[in-house]
């Protein structure tokens, strides 16, 4: 007999002698042995969410399609006993549309007293905790309030989902596979548990890396299954991605948004030009010769302590910039794309990087399922809950850092 929410065949209510109380283990009753019906109240619902950048990693370390891929991933998960697993590219779609839209306004803002810009985006968390816990003012005004697409995967998960299966959201266990190691620190951000009731958005996160490990351990039967909507359809959506080439692009995404909204421009490609490093970039909006946008993308460290040092100089010419702390960005996380030896795998690396390229790119704005999100589930895209559920605050410039932000 199997429960809904029990990843046991065979399972019922649990009960605990004083020694395994104290050592918070769950043993089976005696009832559980005789195979009666489970307490459901007991056990909690697993969902996965799957970040689009692990997916190449999958799909290289499987030898397989991307779409193949995601189906053995999902399949082995819920031999597991996973019930749910979801892909976080809606969740992205808020982030950036977010993004476009707080740019527009920072941009309308801004003067040389109270500069709003650049704005500096804030979907890596490694950039955002280094930049809250070591650098503090002047930098984390210009942090973008969005939040990332992993916060916002977690309410979509513990409350607009947890509300449709009628469940409180500490009835879920919601974790997240993710091509880096900061997700994990993401995870623990203090100020997020507060929307959700005292639940996090993100109970775990495991790296793809981690995933494989796993996999590589288990004898168990694996049949390839569709990966879960939020929304109960039936059938299973195309994979897609957004206008980056290792990210979710949001460079791309604000400054085509930018450009119509502020000067009526229609931008097709964009095109990037590389400056000091590969990893530092640029993108410009020109019109007669004059400058309208200028953007950047800097990722490694490196080009994030250039960019810190001019910005406080008052020598940082661009009016957004897309940070990512892992070079080469989230692709070559060290959660997926670190050899043996501690280094980057190259091989693996160029071959992701094409895969993730072949996914097909759909634009946020273009997403129906967003749409009816923001005003079923949020009230409108300008009501006090869209801020409250898809914004965020930067911590005290004055907080100590820590010694593994120190490090970082």
């Amino acid at each position: 007999m199997k429960c809904e929410h029990c990843t046991r065949k065979e399972c019922s209510k649990k009960t605990k002698t004083d020694d395994q109380q104290n050592a918070s283990v769950d043993v089976p009753s005696p009832a559980q042995e005789n195979g009666e019906k489970c307490d459901s109240s007991l056990h909690k619902v697993l969902a996965v969410s799957v970040c689009p950048q692990s997916l190449p990693y999958f799909a290289a370390k499987f030898s397989l399609s991307v779409t193949d891929a995601s189906r053995r991933l999902c399949g082995f998960l819920k031999s597991l006993g996973v019930h749910y697993v979801f892909d976080t590219t809606i969740a992205a779609d808020f982030s950036i549309l977010e993004s476009q839209r707080e740019f527009v306004r920072r941009y309308h803002q801004h003067s040389e007293e109270q500069p709003t810009l650049p704005m500096l985006t804030s979907a890596c968390p490694g950039w955002v905790r280094y930049a809250e816990r070591v650098l503090g003012h002047p930098i984390t005004p210009h942090l973008c309030t969005a939040k990332s697409p992993q916060q916002i995967m977690g309410s979509l998960v513990k409350d607009y989902f947890a509300r449709r299966q009628n469940l409180s959201p500490d009835k879920i266990f919601h974790v997240i596979v993710a091509p880096c190691y900061d997700k994990k620190l993401e995870a623990l951000r203090e100020d997020f548990p507060t929307t959700l009731h005292s639940s996090r958005g993100a109970d775990c996160v495991l790296t793809s890396g981690e995933i494989v490990q796993i996999m590589g351990q288990s004898d168990l039967p694996v049949k390839d299954a569709a990966v879960d909507t939020l929304f109960g359809d039936l059938e299973e959506g195309e994979l897609r991605r957004h206008d980056g080439a290792s990210s979710d692009g949001y460079l791309a995404h604000v400054f085509r948004h930018a450009a119509k909204e502020l000067f009526n421009e229609d931008v097709g490609e964009v095109t990037y030009r590389a400056l000091r490093n590969k990893d530092f970039q640029e993108v410009t909006l020109e019109r007669d010769g004059k400058v309208l946008l200028r953007f950047a993308a800097a990722c490694g460290f490196r080009n994030i302590q250039n960019m810190v040092l001019k910005l406080k100089k008052g020598r940082f010419p661009y009016h957004f910039v897309e940070v990512l702390a892992c070079a080469g960005g989230c692709l070559s996380g060290r959660g997926q794309a670190q050899a043996e030896d501690g280094r980057t795998d190259k091989a693996l690396l160029r071959q992701m990087e094409g895969i993730y390229a072949h996914i097909p790119v759909r634009p946020a704005e273009t997403s129906a399922h967003v749409q009816a999100l923001y005003q079923e589930w949020l009230g409108g895209a300008d009501s006090p809950r869209a801020q409250e559920t898809l914004h965020t605050a930067y911590g005290d410039p004055g907080h100590p850092a820590h010694s593994r932000d120190i490090k970082w």
